[in-house]
């Protein structure tokens, strides 16, 4: 490295300079009086501010190799890719792409344009269950961070998800953020300084909405809160709940998005897979948030549609089904099958009774008020018991939730949001508790307190108790023939390979199918134990990820989690909570009411990231149980059947709630109970037909509508192009998983193929940095040897076999470090790259020479306040040329990178290969103008990249520029030389 004294000057984006003993590239932000600073082939970590006016600072020049910096025939392939994987600031038009950890496919880009269209971005991202949402906002995230549109970011979710969250951020998208929930808020707030707040507007942060929607914090968090904020299950947000404690939560969360929304240049990302529940009006406050227009303009009409398409994405599974051809992991199929059982006589004999006992009561009930308490007491009953005898047991033995109602449209409300799943019920992370059935009996309702009254309470009690002890007595898979069922279809799946989640609707029945399971599972003498586990609502959202760590994770000494493994779990689960690494079957134990509630069951193993190519999804359901019937019957398979004949799946008509009522009571008040027995014969049929009529009239609707939402009009066609252009400028994935085989093998890694495609590698022979940098990556306990995945994303503990995994991207860091240190610093054996080579192969037939080149660029991009942005660029390229370097032919693209596989036919003599290299490299000014030519020539593609991009998404154009800064570095120069040949035979 050579330096010349400067004046005082304002130093380019992206050029040298050297201060402090080393070589640093100038970044972003700098101004003549304070410079940020990056050393040369260094990370984020290592970003430095300099002071020109108190240190000395000077350009500089990146030095040439030497001529002893001698390497074998792989030493340009591993330099090349090493400089590749660790660019962290790509030229494309994409400019986060280099410094994220996740592969995006195709049709997750589409959102980031629909992104870049706007001034100030609004978007409402609805896809489907399990394909990649928090990808889509996180990328959406990463650029407006990258490109300087967005200062500061903010996460607001349930605190279930609030880890997982903040890991997602951190491993895909390179985001630190700080988690503010009621149990870090106090050390956040003691590690403040005295009167400032724990948010700043350019920080990073996870947070509960339900802590900091409180009085006492959302002041304070709306006058700090940063300038793009992603919304996790957003439909929880605009709930239509409208009774008590419920009623006062949606509102104060509501006011928050409503006060975050009312700054017009803030970014706001909303994501759900619900967005519309079936009722209007809360759809109407969620778009609204985006922009007011929505709030009221028809959406029935061109304009109301064509006005929701600029803030509305929308994709189903079939819709981006092609863009995983290419064997990543998505499963392509889900195999669902419902699986009847018939109650015992001693099951069925109680439902007749509790039947028989709802039917008295309800029509016994002293005016309206009462008859609906009873309705809905008796119908908890009723589901309860078609769980789990243990939640029987337990509702028998607890008020009822209606008993608090003041009149009778206060009794439904709450009756539907504890014992039905209404279409727009929040979040149901604590919605698996068991609904009451216990009610004030003649006592409280008779003033005059004569004995008539006292004898009916009592008889009622006793009723109420012998019900109760008659449940207690069907525990267990002999009477409980759901249960047995349950034992048997879960020991088929684990047979098959499957590791199954058992899905309840309470807490009660969860327990007590995962205690069964346990024990029926592992008797005495089983060749292969299964290891089972229940996460409900009881837990904290913390417990609940190290139960499910237990389960899947490694244990204290280091072993692997069993393969034969079960998760029994309430619907706390069914929401954002990623579970495929681990999983990859569901069985529905109870049936919920409301068809979403088993679409996300689903989605939990059914998403991006699943290995397991077909997944199952089975119902268990009771053939003579007619509550079940009337669920399968008016809801389910209705729902199922409107899937498939119009390929949209639709949230369930508000009608629905009035429907299932009928047709409950055509069941309990007129006990018409052989009408269950065949489908579609109901006592209520003809609104069980109105339902489905409407149920279809909206999913033909909306597949006519979606033709016009705008991600229709972005063609995938349009970005794949550029998108392949940046993963190649990064290092393709075939070249990805080759470096780091290769670069293991060198280092003493012994890696050794394994079956599904990846290789295993030995860490304890590593050197010792690259060592710490692996172990702090995956842990302390990761398996050993370490399993490198050829998939987009790995278990924890494990590496994926991409650019940006912490493992790959620290083996890359090494081998480029020790390649740029000189040579006497480092042992031989841990130099697997080098920056010279002469190789002697059949690959060429006159003399050719290879050089690894790196450009530096600085971007101008257009900003969307009007401004413009200076950007760092880097792009490493190789190119060669045959015969000498004062007349150089130069070699297309296609034939230089072809060189990197040439392989030596013949060994090259030290000396000659040292004296031979170094006229080569006393050469290269000569070749220097050809190579600032190059790198003009690059710029102008990029600048032109860019324009495509920006013009396909509509963004601003004026200003754009990419400018190379300095001479182009030549990190590596490769001299291949024709084998001579022998001629062969016998008068040779």
């Amino acid at each position: 490295m050579t330096t010349a004294a400067q004046p005082a000057r304002q130093y380019a984006v992206g050029s040298l300079v050297h201060a402090r003993g080393r070589e640093w590239v100038v970044l972003p932000d700098s101004t003549p009086d304070l410079l940020v600073l990056r050393p040369l082939g260094g990370a984020d970590d290592d970003i430095a501010g300099v002071l020109p006016g108190l240190e000395t600072v000077v350009h500089a020049t990146f030095a040439p190799p030497t001529p002893s910096d001698l390497g074998d025939q792989q030493a340009a392939g591993l330099l090349r890719t090493a400089l590749r994987i660790g660019f962290r600031s790509g030229a494309g038009p994409f400019r986060s792409l280099a410094s994220i950890a996740v592969d995006p496919r195709p049709y997750q880009l589409v959102p980031l344009l629909m992104a870049l269209r706007q001034d100030t971005v609004r978007l409402l991202i609805a896809d489907d269950v399990g394909i990649g949402k928090t990808v889509e906002a996180g990328l959406i995230a990463a650029e407006l961070l990258a490109q300087g549109d967005a200062r500061g970011l903010v996460v607001l979710c349930s605190p279930a998800l609030a880890e997982q969250w903040r890991a997602e951020l951190y491993g895909k998208f390179g985001v630190d953020a700080r988690l503010v929930l009621p149990s870090t808020i106090g050390r956040l707030e003691r590690e403040t300084p005295y009167g400032q707040s724990v948010f700043r507007p350019d920080g990073a942060y996870v947070v509960s909405t339900d802590f900091i929607k409180s009085p006492r914090h959302r002041e304070d968090f709306l006058r700090n809160c940063p300038d793009l904020v992603i919304v996790d299950e957003a439909h929880s947000c605009v709930s239509d709940s409208t009774v008590g404690a419920s009623a006062r939560s949606s509102q104060q969360r509501y006011a928050l998005l409503r006060a975050l929304a009312d700054r017009t240049d803030r970014h706001l990302l909303l994501v759900t897979a619900t967005p519309h529940s079936g009722k209007e009006e809360p759809f109407r406050r969620l778009i609204g948030l985006l922009d007011d227009r929505l709030a009221a303009v028809p959406l029935d009409t061109d304009a109301g549609r064509r006005l929701l398409a600029e803030f509305f994405v929308q994709r189903r599974r079939a819709d981006i089904r092609e863009d995983f051809q290419d064997g990543a992991h998505f499963p392509s199929s889900r195999d669902t099958a419902e699986t009847a059982y018939t109650l015992h006589r001693d099951y069925k004999k109680l439902l007749d009774e509790v039947l028989s006992y709802a039917r008295e009561t309800v029509r016994a009930a002293d005016g309206a008020l009462q008859q609906r308490q009873r309705w809905w007491s008796t119908l908890a009953l009723l589901r309860t018991l078609s769980s789990s005898p243990a939640a029987a047991v337990q509702s028998l033995n607890t008020r009822a939730g209606v008993e608090e109602a003041d009149t009778p449209a206060e009794a439904d409300r709450t009756g539907e949001r504890t014992v039905s799943d209404p279409a727009d019920s929040e979040t149901p992370e604590s919605a698996d508790a068991v609904p009451g059935t216990r009610l004030p009996t003649a006592t409280g309702a008779e003033a005059d307190g004569t004995e008539v009254d006292a004898e009916a309470d009592d008889e009622e009690k006793a009723r109420l108790v012998a019900m109760a002890e008659s449940a207690k007595k069907l525990y267990g898979p002999t009477r409980d023939a759901k249960l047995k069922k349950l034992i048997a279809t879960v020991s088929d799946l684990l047979d098959q390979g499957y590791r199954p989640i058992v899905f309840c609707r309470y807490i009660a029945t969860a327990d007590y199918a995962a205690d069964h399971l346990r024990k029926a599972l592992n008797k005495k003498g089983t060749d292969h134990p299964v290891a089972v586990a229940s996460v409900t609502g009881e837990l904290s959202p913390d417990q609940r990820v190290t139960r499910i760590a237990e389960l899947t994770g490694t244990d204290e000494e280091g072993n692997p989690a069993p393969e034969r493994r079960v998760l029994v779990a309430t619907d706390c689960l069914s929401e954002g909570v990623n579970l495929q690494e681990s999983f990859d079957a569901v069985l529905h134990y109870d049936l919920a009411w409301n068809p979403t509630r088993h679409e996300q069951r689903e989605g939990r193993v059914d998403r991006f990231g699943q290995r397991t190519d077909v997944v199952k999804a089975l119902t268990l359901y009771g053939a003579d149980n007619p509550v079940d019937g009337i669920v399968l019957n008016v809801l389910l398979r209705k729902h199922e059947r409107i899937r498939r004949a119009t390929g949209i799946s639709v949230p369930v008509p508000q009608e629905s709630e009035s429907a299932m009522q009928a047709v409950f009571e055509g069941l309990i008040l007129r006990g018409e109970r052989s009408a269950y027995e065949q489908e579609g014969l109901f006592a209520q049929e003809e609104v069980a037909e109105q339902l489905e009529i409407a149920w279809q009239s909206s999913a033909e609707r909306e597949k006519r509508y979606r033709s016009r939402y705008a991600q229709l009009t972005i063609k995938k066609d349009e970005v794949a192009a550029e998108v392949d252009e940046v993963r190649a400028a990064l290092g393709t994935g075939e070249e990805v998983r080759d470096f780091t085989r290769r670069a293991l093998g060198a280092l003493r890694g012994m890696p050794a193929a394994t079956k599904q495609g990846g290789f295993t590698a030995h860490t304890d022979a590593l050197p010792q940095g690259l060592r710490d940098t692996v172990s702090h990556a995956l842990g302390p306990r990761h398996p050993r040897p370490v399993v490198f995945h050829d998939a987009p994303s790995a278990p924890r503990g494990e590496a994926a076999l991409t650019r940006t995994d912490p493992v790959v991207a620290a083996v890359a860091r090494f081998v480029l470090d020790a390649a740029l240190d000189d040579a006497g610093k480092v042992p031989e054996w841990q130099r697997p790259a080098r920056r010279c080579g002469v190789v002697r192969t059949k690959a060429v037939e006159r003399n050719t020479t290879l050089l690894l080149v790196r450009h530096r660029f600085q971007l101008n991009l257009p900003a969307r306040d009007g401004s413009v942005r200076e950007q760092l660029a880097e792009d490493a390229r190789v190119v060669a040329y045959r015969g000498r370097p004062d007349a150089p032919v130069w070699l297309p693209e296609d034939e230089a990178v072809a060189l990197l596989e040439a392989r030596a036919t013949q060994n090259t003599d030290p000396k000659f290969a040292t004296e031979h290299i170094a006229e080569i490299l006393a050469a290269l000014p000569a070749i220097m103008p050809e190579l600032r030519d190059q790198s003009a020539e690059l710029g102008r593609t990029l600048e032109a990249s860019h324009r495509r991009v920006r013009t396909a998404s509509r963004a601003r154009l004026a200003g754009l520029k990419v400018v190379p800064q300095g001479d182009p570095d030549i990190l590596g120069v490769y001299h291949y030389r024709p084998a001579p040949t022998f001629p062969q035979g016998v008068g040779a």
